[in-house]
């Protein structure tokens, strides 16, 4: 039997969704007809009178029984038969078939009483009563939360306007659950009393990468797709999700290989579509050579070398190596992330170094017998393996250092000026093995550049007693940063509410070149290194505030840092050989600062104004936190 379309006033409610979707039209299918279907027959003619069974008669009167308004009106407007128009058999038969096509009513009978002037036609009609759902083509809706969506409906006979609210119910479910592209297709109703909802959810045909450039044009890329794709959680099969396909852009950033990740969506036309991640590749290898002079090192020359997409597989290795006349330094790293993608297969990272210069361990005030600076040289490496509890991405590594305090002509120098001990031996050397673990929680939708999420991390780091200096103890870090996207001067991308805390302590021995350094571009800004403390415990609080500005890299931020070091900074034999407090232990500055998105990283320039008075511009690469 042919489909006809649901009357005027079922369409207006679909109407809206049409204009974005041009394939929108609800339809009903007709009822099969029954066994018994009655049409319609005139009266029996009067004695001698001829039997016409197609005479045009006036219809004086048209009534419809047996429904509620709505379908009433809608049957009125169904049928061709009005009231003082002239009908005849032909027509009432072909009424009977146009309300039978619109699958509304179950039966229709049509009686036709003759009077003076015509015929008093009466429709009696039998509408459907709906008792249950069948969902077509649907997987992330189940029959039973679509049957919920159309309670207004069950158990009813059936009605226009309620199908349309649980139509309307169903879009709207999919537009809660993040099925954008999820939309109810067809509504038909059945002889058995079902209703037949036909839905098209946006199902993933395909899934790809497409690099592209700054300018957005498609170019080659260093990635492997394979790659990427092992990183996604949407699959050809799948009904597209929002969530679902922010997840995966948390992903890919994740990576730090990608410095733009969007997404687009191709329409087959066939109910499905493919998926295309467009992605812009951060600079990720780089090259530097240079030289100089320099105390230390004498004359010397030196060459970098990093690539964090070794492979193509987000491998990272930096190799950095200095030669001068004096002195070698070389430090090294190779690692690859662990990633959820591949649960079985742990990260990795190796390391070495040999680095010499004067100590950023201890202030400016900390002088040796002559006046110099102390310097420091460390050696060591290590080794570490990477994997995640639930949500936790977690580490756990074995890690040794040389540290050795000497002064500028690289002789051993265990105490300064006034006696006060450097090192833990009194040879100047300490060796450190240690056992680390750390636990982390990153929500960030960015890492290198967050608008939204949050990060959490725990570590703590237990020395082993053995070597030059036989130290033993625990040092334990954490840190909290929380960020949240604002729109309080509505530029076109987002501002940034950014906050942290962290606090840290160390149980056990202390060495001296192992205190918490308060003070800095990276801690109280607007103060030097260890201007605030040199403890043994500390906690911090900074807020930043971060503004776009117009449509350039550049990024105003104001800024105020907290610090304190609980109180735990030792005091030292001064000049007066006498001990004494050189720190002020709690500080706190303010400022306002600019962030460079460069090829090179995000450059940070701060100026900090403290509460002692003091002003200071300081220069960093990538965010505070």
């Amino acid at each position: 039997m042919r489909a006809a379309l649901l009357p005027t006033a079922l369409l207006a409610v679909v109407a809206p969704a049409a204009a974005a979707n041009p394939v929108q039209t609800v339809a009903v299918e007709a009822a099969p007809e029954f066994n018994r279907q009655p049409e319609f027959s005139p009266r029996a003619a009067r004695p001698g009178e001829p039997l016409l069974q197609d005479l045009a008669v006036m219809a004086t009167d048209v009534q419809i029984t047996g429904a509620n308004p709505e379908l009433i009106q809608i049957a009125r407007r169904t049928i061709a038969t009005e009231p003082g128009q002239a009908t005849s058999a032909s027509q009432l038969n072909a009424d009977l078939a146009a309300l039978k096509q619109t699958q509304l009513f179950q039966d229709v009978q049509v009686n036709a009483i003759a009077n003076e002037q015509g015929w008093n036609v009466q429709y009696a009609l039998q509408p459907v009563t709906i008792q249950r759902v069948q969902l077509n083509n649907a997987q992330v809706l189940s029959e039973a939360m679509a049957a919920s969506l159309f309670t207004s409906q069950m158990g009813q006979t059936v009605q226009p306007s309620s199908i349309n609210q649980g139509i309307a119910n169903i879009n709207q479910w999919y537009q809660d659950q993040g099925y954008v592209l999820a939309k109810v297709q067809d509504v038909r109703t059945q002889r058995d009393g079902s209703l037949n909802v036909i839905v098209a959810e946006g199902v993933v045909g395909s899934v790809r990468t497409q690099f592209i450039d700054k300018e957005g044009n498609i170019t080659e890329g260093r990635t492997r797709e394979d790659f990427v794709l092992d990183q996604l959680n949407l699959r050809p099969g799948d009904v597209f999700q929002v969530a679902t396909a922010q997840q995966d852009l948390r992903e890919l950033y994740r990576l730090g290989l990608f410095q733009q990740a969007r997404i687009g969506l191709q329409d087959r036309g066939d109910n499905t579509v493919d998926v295309i991640y467009e992605l812009h590749e951060v600079s990720a290898r780089g090259v530097n050579v240079g030289g100089g002079y320099s105390r230390d090192s004498g004359v010397f020359g030196s060459v970098s070398y990093n690539d964090r997409n070794v492979g193509g597989i987000g491998q990272n290795l930096a190799l950095n190596v200095q030669v001068g006349t004096r002195d070698t330094q070389f430090n090294t790293e190779f690692s690859r992330a662990y990633r959820a993608s591949t649960p079985n297969q742990l990260g990795y990272s190796f390391s070495a170094f040999r680095n010499r210069g004067i100590s950023g361990s201890f202030d400016n005030e900390v002088r040796l017998e002559g006046g110099d600076r102390p310097h420091e040289g460390r050696f060591g490496g290590g080794v570490a393996v990477s994997g995640a509890i639930d949500d936790w991405d977690t580490s756990v590594g074995v890690n040794f250092r040389r540290v050795s305090i000497r002064d500028g002509e690289g002789a051993l120098a265990p105490v300064d000026e006034f006696g006060n001990a450097l090192s833990t031996s009194e040879s100047g050397i300490d060796d450190l093995l240690t056992l680390r673990a750390q636990v982390r929680n990153d929500q960030r939708n960015n890492p290198l550049n967050p608008t939204a999420g949050s990060v959490a991390s725990l570590s703590t780091e237990q020395s082993i007693p053995v070597g030059s200096g036989n130290i033993l103890m625990n040092r334990l870090n954490a840190s909290y940063s929380t960020y949240q996207a604002m729109q309080i001067f509505g530029g076109p991308r987002p501002e940034v509410l950014a906050l942290n805390v962290q606090g840290g302590t160390t149980i056990g021995d202390l060495p001296p070149h192992q205190v918490f350094l308060l003070g800095g571009d990276n801690a109280v800004r607007g103060f030097a290194p260890g201007e605030v403390g040199a403890g043994r415990s500390f906690i911090q609080a900074s807020a930043e505030y971060r503004v776009p500005l117009f449509n350039s890299p550049v990024t105003g931020v104001a800024f105020a840092d907290f610090a304190s070091d609980l109180g735990s900074t030792p005091h030292r034999i001064g000049a007066e050989g006498e001990a004494e407090r050189t720190k002020i232990g709690t500080g706190f500055g303010y400022g306002a600062g600019l962030r460079l998105d460069s090829p090179l990283g995000i450059l940070r320039a701060d100026f900090g104004i403290t509460n002692t008075g003091d002003s200071r511009l300081q220069f960093g690469i990538g965010h505070r936190f």
